[in-house]
Order: structure tokens, then sequence, then C-alpha cells
């Protein structure tokens, strides 16, 4: 999305990060990075910088930060459009198992020990060392500091998107049968799920949480669109 509207001379763009990962991906427009102090603070800075819009395109899964948008635009009496990934959906071949979330993730696994690949951010995995009777195998953007405390487990620092036979091909020389993750959508991400698939290995899939009701498109173009249906004067955004 910053990419696509770097170059517009009729936008100003902030792109707001929440500075989880130690060393993000570069982007064209001005960067901010950590909390705003939830609903309050956020709607403080839009009005402090007179943004006239505001588009929350944080991850599915990031439903504080979704919720607090939604408060902040109504207390700012800013538009707000949500950007939001189609979630993937069960094909022929998938053996998904979804469950609410990592605790129960995790419980899911059960007690025969199995060859687990961890594809959750690196805050979200310490519940795993709950069941230290698997392997886990761990990708992550930065390092996983302290490393779970279990008796077997391997470490990847990589950053996607991941092609499907390379993902494949991981899966394969660890012994992988169960994938853990998140219905991410998207393309960038898929390619572990597509395969799991192809190997035969289960895929226990975390839920979507439960996202303020608020206008959302799954499709850049369209939150595209929905910028430029707005006045015809300069537009600062976030």
């Amino acid at each position: 999305m910053a990419e696509r509207l770097a170059t517009r001379p009729d936008l100003t763009i902030t792109l707001s990060l929440a500075g989880r990962t130690s060393n993000p991906v570069p982007h064209p427009v001005p960067i901010r990075v950590g909390g705003f102090g939830g609903a309050e603070g956020l709607a403080a800075y839009l009005t402090s910088e007179c943004i006239d819009r505001l588009i929350d395109a944080t991850h599915p899964y990031a439903a504080q930060m979704s919720h607090n948008a939604a408060g902040a635009a109504a207390r700012a009496n800013i538009p707000l459009l949500a950007l939001r990934r189609a979630p993937w959906t069960r094909v022929t071949g998938d053996r998904w198992t979804e469950v609410a979330d990592t605790a129960r993730a995790a419980g899911a696994l059960g007690d025969t020990p199995r060859r687990v690949f961890l594809a959750l951010g690196r805050n979200e995995i310490a519940i795993f060392e709950t069941a230290p009777q698997h392997f886990y195998l761990v990708r992550c953007v930065d390092p996983v500091e302290p490393p779970l405390a279990v008796p077997r487990a391997a470490y990847i620092q990589a950053r996607g998107p991941f092609k499907e036979d390379d993902d494949r091909a991981l899966l394969a020389a660890h012994a992988i049968d169960t994938v853990v993750s998140k219905n991410s959508g998207g393309s960038a991400a898929y390619g572990k799920i597509a395969a799991a698939r192809a190997l035969g290995a289960q895929v226990i899939l975390l839920r979507r949480p439960a996202l303020p009701n608020v206008a959302a498109v799954a499709r850049i173009d369209d939150a595209v669109a929905w910028l430029d249906h707005g006045p015809s004067s300069p537009v600062r955004g976030v």
C-alpha cells in the first residue's frame, strides 16, 4: 500500500509500524514506530497531525489495534477503512484443525510426539513449552531469545514471502508432520499451507479474532479507490 501511494503528489502518507521487528522492511514513505497509547492516544495523534483519512492495514490478528483504530477514528471524526486480506479457505487435500488460540493449538498436538513447524511470531510460541514432547521447527524474522525451553527445537531466521517449493523442501527436510499457523490470508505466507497439503501434513489453524464492524475491503485497488473518492484537496493519511 505504501509503495502504491508513495509517488502520489496529492497525498502525504505516514506509515505506522508496531515496532515488533528489530529490522523492518524499508518503505518509501515516512514511518512512525511504536504504540499510541490506546484509542485515545491515537485519536490525539490524528488530530494533532491533521490526518484526514485512516486506513487500518494491520495484520488480521492485530485485533486490539483494529479496535483502537475504530475508536480513534470515531473520536477524531475522520473516515476509516480497514484493508483486510480474505482468509484462506479449505480445499481438497487439506487436513485442517481450527482452534481459538495458541494454548488450544498446543493442546491439539496431543501426547504422542510430533514434528511441528511453528509458523507464528516469536512472542507467541512460549506456550508450546507446555508440550515439550514434540520437536519444534520455528521460523521468525527476529531471533527467538530466549529459545524455547524444550528438549528438541530448531530455529530459522527468515523473512517472507516464501515460495511453496521452498516450504515443501523445508518441511520434508525436517520430516514435519504438523504445521501451526494463523489464517493470515494472502499469497505471501500461503506456501506452507500448500506444502503441508502436498506432503499430507496436518495444519492447526488459529481462528481469526473478532474485528470491529467498519467499512472494509480486501484489495489495495479498492483502498486506493476509497481514497480517491474523497475531496480533491491534498490528503494526509496513515
